[in-house]
């Protein structure tokens, strides 16, 4: 069906560059020398009707002539690349030949490819290289790599899903169609275009990090609103927010382009809160110097001027859906999702307990140390000084039973590994109950950063520890520290603490948001609660344990990441809902998944927490479907030995006894008891989707 196109949110104004018809001309010129005009992928007239050097007048307004000429042949490059791997593999379902084509297609990615181009993908490719990549800086040139793969690499996953004829789950569509969709290819040609490199120390923060990946789901997903008649009616696509929404929230097409669009607009919103909170305190962080803001900033101003560049050639090209829309500032984009919504929470508000219905098809394990771990923890939290009557009293201590946890998260674990492993619990929840309490209620930003960084100090690569430790944080982490890294070489020694820092550096964002009283965008905040969570770090420890953990290289691959982040996703959002009642009555908590949904959708509790349940039953469903289809077939398209595919059958094993085990013990720990209700017996996501589909239709 046809449909109307919404009121998109257009903060910037879109200008267009004075060298746009030589642009015009010389990639035209360009793509018939590299035999994209080819009247089978591409016409003259289709060639012509698109306008890409249109696009790239609008999306790149201030760069020189010559830069606009290579700029638009890259992106003339990856249209063609994009529809030639739609016309010979994907209406083909030709899995394996796209696989060898885009392996080969690697290979071009060099100085000195060693291959003879043998397509038009290939000779443009070869040929964009050479004009760009050896004359930018070597850390540009490793991000350009990695986002240019992503982007080749990942439409294997269109493929794979329109050969199983799969739509996406929410939160998987937005993480692989950030890879797919290019847009993180194209902040990085931002960079290259604007003649400012961001400054190495701060590429790969999470303020930068958030500025591009809010870029790139804007991007994708207006790009989704316009394509939706184009690639789900007529090429049989199913990556396509818009699909994803009809789906999930079993709704009609007008009502999920309104969700996608909403969706859009918050990401907009994020990115204008990291530049206006993040920017400024990541300047004085790391020292940036004059000439390093400003490349920063004009960063900042390439991404904008490409948002809405992109939505006036999406306006004006033969490629995609026309149709009345308008543009500018609503009410609704100042008052809902991502605006005004999200600053209206009213804390310690009356709730009550939630229903948890959610059913894990993994049994949960028993380890016969557990009453040791138990006993261990609470010598150890005593020892520490986490008994101290401000954040934990005896009361507490004696109702969280880590060790319950740690005996069904690993079964087999010596008693010594037990025991550590309810310690990091301990002390994990230790500090996310620490930080809002301490720091929070003073709004003490400063001081909670000064702590974070000294907790370095007590994890040192060479474990040689020289700074006494001041507090029952610093005791535990720096008791836990040198217990944990003596087994590890250098290399993972650094891992571990990445993923300790990683979550310690999340309550600093969770500390943030509630300075600002702001409740997070849910896309940030899912791939924020990851970390809030400590799930990298628990789940880290089984990687690094010798004898167990994978090649690294493997923890990269599609079905391996896939896997964790779901399995880290439905034991985030089994936290919230059990934890719903304690964090919003009782601690004016605004990092809570049911809220997110609250604020987002604009519906009452139920709804909310009937869309979280079947987020995590799709997550649940998305972890099992990869390891009945997506693993077995990678691992032989690796050629895995068998010692291989047992450590793989391993970690896999880890992964289900991790949320077996955690969430047993949400549902018998005394920490969340009196605040939630679980009710044995599947939820049914035909249920919940009922309910969405109620809630969601007309709702705005």
């Amino acid at each position: 069906m046809t449909y109307r196109l919404p009121e998109f949110y257009l903060p910037y104004p879109a200008r267009l560059n004075p060298h746009m018809e030589r642009a015009r001309a010389h990639t035209k010129q360009w793509a018939c020398a590299m035999d994209m005009i080819d009247e089978v992928v591409w016409t003259e007239a289709g060639f012509d009707g698109m306008d890409y050097g249109l696009m790239c007048a609008y999306t790149h307004p201030d760069c020189p002539a010559e830069e606009l000429d290579l700029v638009t042949d890259w992106y003339v490059w990856v249209f063609y690349f994009d529809d030639h791997f739609l016309e010979t593999f994907k209406r083909t379902r030709d899995i394996a030949g796209g696989q060898a084509y885009l392996d080969r297609l690697e290979a071009f990615m060099a100085d000195e490819p060693g291959l003879e181009p043998q397509n038009p993908c290939e000779k443009g490719l070869a040929d964009l290289w050479a004009r760009t990549v050896p004359h930018r800086s070597e850390g540009w040139r490793e991000r350009f790599v990695e986002v240019t793969r992503d982007l080749m690499q990942e439409s294997m996953w269109e493929l794979f899903h329109i050969d199983t004829g799969q739509v996406s789950n929410p939160i998987e569509y937005i993480e692989e169609r950030r890879k797919v969709g290019g847009a993180p290819w194209s902040a990085c040609l931002v960079e290259h275009v604007s003649g400012a490199e961001l400054p190495p120390r701060i590429a790969r923060t999470r303020p930068v990090r958030v500025l591009m990946e809010t870029f790139s789901d804007a991007v994708h997903l207006r790009n989704d609103l316009f394509s939706y008649e184009r690639e789900v009616q007529r090429e049989g696509e199913l990556s396509n927010c818009v699909l994803v929404c009809e789906r999930f929230f079993g709704c009609d097409t007008g009502r999920a382009v309104e969700i996608t669009n909403d969706l859009l607009t918050s990401r907009l919103h994020q990115f204008e809160n990291t530049v206006l909170t993040e920017l400024p305190q990541l300047f004085a962080d790391h020292a940036l110097l004059p000439h390093e803001q400003a490349a920063v900033l004009a960063y900042v101003k390439g991404l904008q001027d490409w948002q809405a560049g992109g939505h006036e050639w999406h306006m004006r090209s033969n490629r995609y859906t026309k149709g009345e829309s308008s543009g500018g500032l609503t009410v609704h984009h100042l008052t809902g999702p991502g605006g005004l919504r999200n600053l209206a929470a009213v804390p310690f508000r009356q709730v009550g307990p939630l229903e948890c219905r959610v059913v894990l098809p993994y049994p949960c394990g028993e380890s016969p140390h557990r009453q040791a771990a138990l006993a261990a923890e609470l010598e150890w939290t005593h020892r520490m000084g986490m008994c101290d009557n401000v954040v934990w009293d005896e009361r507490k201590i004696a109702g969280h039973d880590f060790a319950l946890a740690s005996s069904g998260m690993d079964p087999d674990a010596s008693e010594a590994e037990l025991i550590l492993s309810a310690h990091w619990l301990t002390w994990g929840t230790y500090g996310d109950d620490y930080y809002p309490l301490i720091f929070g209620q003073a709004r003490d930003l400063a001081g909670a950063k000064a702590q974070n960084a000294r907790f370095a100090q007590f994890m040192p690569l060479d474990l040689v520890q020289t700074v006494v430790p001041v507090n029952a944080l610093e005791r535990g982490l720096a008791d836990l520290w040198v217990r944990t890294a003596e087994p590890f070489g250098p290399a993972e020694r650094a891992e571990f603490r990445r993923y300790v820092e990683a979550m310690t550096d999340s309550w600093i964002w969770e500390l943030a948001n509630h300075i600002q009283h702001r409740v997070p965008d849910p896309i940030d905040y899912l791939e924020m609660r990851r970390k809030t969570f400590g799930a990298d770090m628990t789940i880290g420890l089984a990687r690094l344990t010798p004898g167990k953990n994978l090649p690294p290289e493997l923890y990269r691959a599609r079905p391996i990441w896939s896997m964790t982040n779901a399995a880290m996703d439905f034991m985030a959002m089994a936290n919230d809902v059990v934890s719903y009642q304690k964090e919003i009555q009782f601690e004016g908590e605004l990092h809570n998944a049911v809220l997110v949904m609250e604020t987002f959708f604009g519906v009452g509790t139920q709804e909310a927490l009937d869309i979280v349940h079947a987020l995590m039953e799709s997550r649940v469903r998305q972890f099992g479907h990869v390891e009945t289809n997506d693993l077995p077939v990678w691992l032989d398209d690796i050629a895995a030995g068998e010692a291989v595919r047992e450590r793989v059958a391993g970690y896999v094993q880890e992964l289900k006894d991790w949320m077996a085990g955690v969430l047993r013990w949400h549902l018998e720990t005394g920490r969340y008891r009196a605040y939630a209700q679980w009710k044995p017996g599947p939820s049914g996501l035909g249920t919940a989707s009922t309910r969405i589909a109620n809630l969601i239709g007309g709702r705005r």
